[in-house]
Parts: C-alpha cells; sequence; structure tokens
C-alpha cells in the first residue's frame, strides 16, 4: 500500500516538475509511510524526491521506528538534543543531491522552524505549495481506509447512544461534553479525539463553533452535540440536535428545514457531480423555507485522516466528485437568542451515488425528560 502511494506521489510530482515534496509530522507523513510521529520542538520532516528513496530527519529517539516499520528503504539522518536537527538537515540534502532544489511542502502546516531549517540545508531552494498534490492523492479512499471511516463512525455513534440516556435538566454542557468524551473512549476510539466535542445549549446553540460552558440545559432548549472518533488515524465527525422537552413551533420548522436540506444534498451527490453543486441542493431548500442568510456555512468538508481535509463543498468550488471521495453533509441554521439546528452526516461518493457512513436518526428526538 505504502510504496504504491509513494510511486502516485513521485509521479505527480514529475508532472509538477518539482524535484521533491517535503512532509512534517502529520497526516501526510503518516499516509506516506505509515509512521506516526508526534509534532513537538524537536522537528520531523520527510523528503520524498521524484526519482529515488525517500530521506527522514528525525531525533535520535525515532531511529529505531524508521529502522523496524518503514515500509520502503528510507535512509534517516538523525541528530540529538545537544547538537541540534541543523547538521542533519545539511546532511540529508548532500543525501538527496538536489542543490537548489524545487520542493513542494505543506504551506499550511510546515512551521517556520522546519522551512527555516530546509532553506539552510537546500541553498535557499524554491519552495511551492504541495497541498494541491497531498489532496489528489488522499481524496479518494481506498478500501482499506473506508474500513476505518466506517469503524470509526460506528464508535462515535455508540458513544452517543450511551450517553443520551444519561443527560438530564440541570446538567451543563461541560458535564455532557464530559461523559461523551468517556463514552467515546469506552466504545473504543483512539485516545487522541478528532476534537473536543461540542455540546451547545439553548441560544448557545447558534454558534456554530460553540465552546462547552457551565451553562445548565432547560427544558424547552434545544441541543447541538457535535462530536468524533477516530481509529488507525482515520476520523469520524458527527452532529446530532435534540429537544430537551418540548421546543418551540419556530424551532421544530428550523429542525425540519435542515433535515430537508441534509437529505436533499445527499439525495444530490453522485459522481460527476460538483461540490457546489451539492451545497446548492441543501442550500435552495433553506433559503426557499425564508432561513437562507442563518446558514452561514458551507455544506461540508473533506474527511479522512483529518477533520478538515479536501474536497470543501462550498458554493464555489467547481470540482467533480469521483468514488472514494468523503466528507461531511452538515447543513445548519443559527438564529441569534434562539438556537441553532445542524445535522451532520459522513458519505463517501459511490458508483451510483452515495454512501451515509452514519446512520443515527435525523428525525427530532426529545430527552433530558
Amino acid at each position: 500500500m505504502h510504496p504504491q502511494r509513494l510511486r502516485r506521489l513521485q509521479s505527480a510530482l514529475a508532472q509538477a516538475r518539482l524535484d521533491g515534496a517535503v512532509a512534517i509530522a502529520g497526516p501526510n507523513l503518516y499516509y506516506l509511510t505509515g509512521l506516526s510521529f508526534h509534532l513537538s520542538e524537536r522537528p520531523t520532516v520527510g523528503f520524498f524526491p521524484t526519482h529515488g528513496d525517500p530521506v527522514l530527519v528525525a531525533g535520535n529517539l525515532e531511529q529505531s521506528k524508521v529502522v523496524e516499520l518503514a515500509p520502503y528503504p528510507m535512509r534517516g539522518f538523525y541528530y540529538t538534543d545537544t547538537a541540534g536537527p541543523a547538521a542533519a538537515f545539511r546532511e540529508a540534502a548532500q543525501a538527496l543531491g538536489l542543490g537548489k532544489a524545487r520542493l513542494g511542502v505543506e504551506t499550511r502546516r510546515m512551521r517556520v522552524m522546519e522551512l527555516r531549517l530546509i532553506e539552510d540545508a537546500f541553498l535557499s531552494p524554491r519552495i511551492d505549495a504541495a497541498e494541491p498534490i497531498f489532496a489528489a492523492l488522499r481524496m479518494a479512499k481506498d478500501e482499506a481506509e473506508l474500513d476505518l471511516m466506517r469503524q470509526a463512525v460506528h464508535i462515535a455513534e455508540r458513544a452517543l447512544l450511551a450517553t443520551l440516556p444519561t443527560i438530564r435538566v440541570g446538567q451543563t454542557e461541560r458535564q455532557i461534553s464530559a461523559e461523551l468524551v468517556v463514552q467515546t473512549l469506552r466504545a473504543g476510539s483512539d485516545p487522541d479525539l478528532p476534537f473536543a466535542p461540542i455540546v451547545a445549549s439553548g441560544p448557545h446553540s447558534a454558534q456554530p463553533h460553540a465552546f462547552v460552558t457551565d451553562r445548565a440545559i432547560q427544558a424547552g432548549d434545544i441541543l447541538t452535540l457535535d462530536w468524533g472518533a477516530a481509529i488507525g488515524g482515520y476520523q469520524a465527525d458527527l452532529t446530532r440536535t435534540y429537544a430537551v422537552g418540548e421546543v418551540s413551533d419556530t424551532l421544530k420548522t428550523i429542525y425540519r428545514l435542515v433535515q430537508e436540506a441534509n437529505a436533499a444534498a445527499q439525495a444530490a451527490t453522485r459522481p460527476g457531480i460538483t461540490a457546489a453543486e451539492v451545497d446548492a441542493a441543501a442550500r435552495q431548500v433553506i433559503t426557499r423555507g425564508g432561513y437562507g442568510e442563518q446558514f452561514m456555512h458551507r455544506l461540508g468538508h473533506g474527511l479522512g485522516l483529518e477533520g478538515h481535509e479536501d474536497p470543501s463543498m462550498h458554493g464555489l468550488n467547481e470540482l467533480s466528485l469521483e468514488p472514494g471521495m468523503t466528507f461531511t453533509v452538515e447543513p445548519g441554521i443559527y438564529v441569534a437568542g434562539l438556537g441553532g439546528v445542524r445535522i451532520e452526516d459522513d458519505v463517501v461518493v459511490t458508483a451510483s451515488g452515495v454512501e451515509s457512513l452514519s446512520s443515527l436518526p435525523r428525525d427530532l428526538q426529545v430527552i433530558g425528560v
């Protein structure tokens, strides 16, 4: 699997006329090597030349991992805390023999520290963005990746189902979030959760990216829970919204519109349709219902080794969807002073349409009473 990914990367680099790509500790390096490294003050950098074997620069604590687990020939240059990484970077550049190279780097992830070390080692190379290349490699998931994502979704759903019966009026958002974390770990998630769960109640749920507070939930609240799980590094990202007892007719109308928008987006998804068209399918439902301005974000985002990756499902993205592409479908309506509703599913484009990886009910359910 990993040698095949390396060959695909090198082919893409040749087409882009790049001498190599650089990946720091994180999802791209993991995708290409299967090796996990912490992003820390000790830089870990993989160099993937267009021709030849990759090279890795890392702290000496990582040497045994690379020697034992690297999926293909990979020369390592290691440094100690006392010596520092600069010499190892220069040795790596010499081994690659690229001189003043044209390198693609992760411009959205790479820190100034790694960039300065690379510029010094490669004699002021030309730096380009590698994101389009990495995105093209990773957007369409293979069956092994999809299996892990299905497992992650299953874990997340089990965790929520275990949490819902514990929710009662008077509990705080913070308490519910903590319970959801515990249940997610008990259900089998990787310890490194994709993100801290969002639990937003009542008027607080009108914030799309709310942070948990000590607000106690009350009868008549709408309650939004946005949470995730991971297995083998692959992530799930789900949202469900519930009624705490009886909620207002306005909130019920908002909920119905979001539910219909979610269904419309999934029904529109198929190979060949653009991301913009899928976004529009959901947005039209909410706009016709009179809440277009309250749907203030894109329909969704790509999902896999990262919680947010390509494709970005917004109204200006003319990317044609292909089988294996995975993303979230998460329309929402947010009314200040009243509350918000979001229903988020994880989906994959299939040869004939779409498969929802998530299966939790999407109808409005009453909890907490």
